[in-house]
């Protein structure tokens, strides 16, 4: 009978880059040619833990292309981590960080759902605007329950008008009530009622 080899325990460690492959990436963020920092970024996709880094990475890259590289691997890690380290730029008052951070939220359906609530009930009208939006572009069936939420809730006029367009867009039979009775709660802003209109029609409620 032929001696079996042992089987050595399976180690999630030895699927892992070295660790010693990150830190020296990390070191050479700060080359001063873009090329390289291009080079760097794109690598650093291959390291979930290198999520956060490549988050601040994004606030303080001054090159386009780098920038665009980094989103591209944040979105290959695609973790709650990066998740994490990006929904804080929704109140950059760099309108770039911002979209750049919807770009890359928006391809993280699964990850972003914890946070919704807590993003809709934010204080700043703003940060729930840009929240809307991003569910708007969000690919995750419960995106037309959580517009229409903001239709049937939410206290300001703008972030019920940029709700009515994303319903416009991927609304169904379950937006219709909640826009239905938004004219009345805001009766003094004309143009909601043709908004409501229009988002009906494209439902196919009109």
């Amino acid at each position: 009978m032929a001696l079996r080899k042992p089987v050595r325990p399976l180690d999630p460690s030895l699927d892992a880059a070295p660790a010693a492959d990150i830190h020296t990436l990390t070191a050479a963020l700060a080359a001063p040619e873009s090329a390289e920092r291009r080079r760097v970024a794109r690598e650093l996709g291959a390291f979930p833990a290198a999520a956060s880094l490549l988050c601040e990475q994004l606030c303080l890259e001054p090159a386009a292309s780098v920038r665009a590289v980094i989103l591209t691997s944040l979105i290959r890690i695609g973790s709650p981590a990066v998740v994490a380290g990006l929904l804080p730029l929704l109140r950059s008052e760099n309108s770039g960080l911002r979209n750049a951070a919807i770009e890359v939220l928006q391809e993280m359906p699964a990850e972003v759902e914890p946070h919704v609530a807590a993003l809709l009930a934010d204080p700043d009208s703003d940060v729930r605007i840009l929240t809307v939006n991003l569910l708007s572009l969000l690919p995750h069936p419960k995106a037309p329950f959580w517009l229409s939420q903001v239709v049937a809730q939410d206290p300001h006029v703008n972030v019920c008008a940029a709700a009515i367009d994303g319903l416009a867009e991927i609304g169904d039979a379950q937006a219709v009530a909640p826009l239905r009775t938004l004219p009345e709660r805001f009766p003094e802003v004309p143009f909601i009622r043709f908004a409501v209109a229009a988002a009906l029609r494209r439902i196919g409620d009109a």
